[in-house]
């Protein structure tokens, strides 16, 4: 029975860390967005380690799919349960800050393939250490499976395979799009709130000074404030939280007004998406004047996106020679839409039709 267990364990940890680690290995940018969200300033206060998350998250993701390989096949099976008990135990307190502390909405383990609350992150977590817990007691049951050799090629096969793979999609975009943008999504349908759809709950709370001191009173309590209070602040406080749309934050914002409604109904719109320009690869911006040249030959509206300010645009305007109106959108919402820093969208009639990444620019079809 005990054997049973373990082996049960021992498949249920390898299987679960290499799908987790695949999809994240699929979009390793994506999540080095989220490592960069735990470093801010709200959360651990670890603005240093920001330059280093997407190096962070590549190490972590690759090491979380050949630790779920070692597991399986019974590569140094000590070794590989002694990591997957510290890496689970890293995990687990992550998860636990976000929920408890409410700072990281979502954790990324499934990347946007699948979205976990954090308290829904947390209990994923502790059923994963109540099971990596049952293969570190029996540790001696964890036999490989193969002889020495074949275990030694598929796990040093399992490291190429990966950094293959993360080398592959940071050049281009991720092998599946599970991100709300993908091809085929209509982006003002995507915004819709259903008919019935749960509205969020939402309380107002105001902060006074008592006696020096800042001090919180909800709506029903202000009644109670003490003379001679004064008012400093006014807050939301989500009770509950509503129906969310996939697309919440996309705006086409120029000279203060938001265009989105008029340039999602061009049958024939190509977009530049670039979050941040002082950010944009070079050689990637040097390729968007001749191709908006080739795509307005085409009778394409071309247009950019970003959340760059006003010098920043003329600059590189100027820099690359782009004779492109900018809109503003939230940088967050252009990081969703695509990885690549710039990168071009093809829209028909609000509809996403293609995206590539500026390596790509070979295989848009105009």
């Amino acid at each position: 029975m005990k054997n049973i267990i373990t082996q049960f364990s021992r498949l249920f940890v390898g299987v679960l860390f290499i799908i987790s680690g695949l999809i994240k290995l699929n979009d390793p940018v994506g999540f080095s967005y989220k490592l960069a969200e735990y470093f801010s300033e709200p959360v651990f206060n670890m603005p240093f380690l920001e330059p280093l998350a997407l190096g962070l998250a590549i190490f972590l993701v690759i090491l979380e799919v050949v630790l779920g390989v070692m597991l399986l096949v019974g590569y140094k099976s000590k070794l590989t349960i002694w990591a997957l008990l510290l890496l689970i135990i890293f995990f687990t307190f992550l998860t636990f800050y976000s929920a408890y502390f409410d700072v990281v909405k979502d954790c990324g383990c499934f990347g946007d393939a699948l979205h976990l609350t954090p308290w829904q992150s947390f209990t994923k977590d502790i059923v994963l250490l109540f099971f990596i817990l049952i293969l570190f007691i029996n540790k001696k049951l964890v036999k490989p499976l193969f002889s020495s050799a074949v275990t030694n090629i598929v796990t040093y096969a399992s490291v190429v395979l990966c950094i293959f793979m993360a080398v592959w999609v940071l050049n281009h975009n991720p092998i599946k799009d599970f991100r709300p943008y993908k091809v085929g999504t209509n982006i003002e349908k995507g915004m819709e709130i259903p008919e019935g759809a749960p509205k969020s709950v939402v309380e107002m709370i105001f902060i006074y000074k008592v006696n020096g001191v800042d001090k919180e009173f909800a709506e029903k309590d202000l009644a109670n404030i003490p003379t001679g209070a004064t008012f400093v602040d006014r807050k939301d406080k989500v009770i509950t939280e509503g129906y969310v749309p996939p697309i919440h934050d996309f705006t086409m914002v120029k000279d203060d007004s938001d265009y989105k409604d008029e340039l999602l109904k061009e049958p024939k719109l190509l977009v530049f998406v670039t979050y941040d320009l002082t950010l944009s690869n070079p050689d990637g911006m040097k390729k968007l004047a001749g191709l908006s040249k080739e795509a307005k030959t085409k009778g394409y509206k071309v247009i950019a996106m970003t959340a760059s300010g006003a010098d920043e645009i003329a600059k590189a305007k100027k820099q690359y020679g782009l004779d492109t109106d900018f809109y503003f959108c939230d940088a967050t919402a252009l990081k969703t839409i695509e990885r690549a820093n710039p990168s071009i969208v093809v829209l028909q009639n609000g509809t996403v039709i293609q995206k590539v990444h500026y390596n790509d620019i070979q295989d848009l079809k105009l």
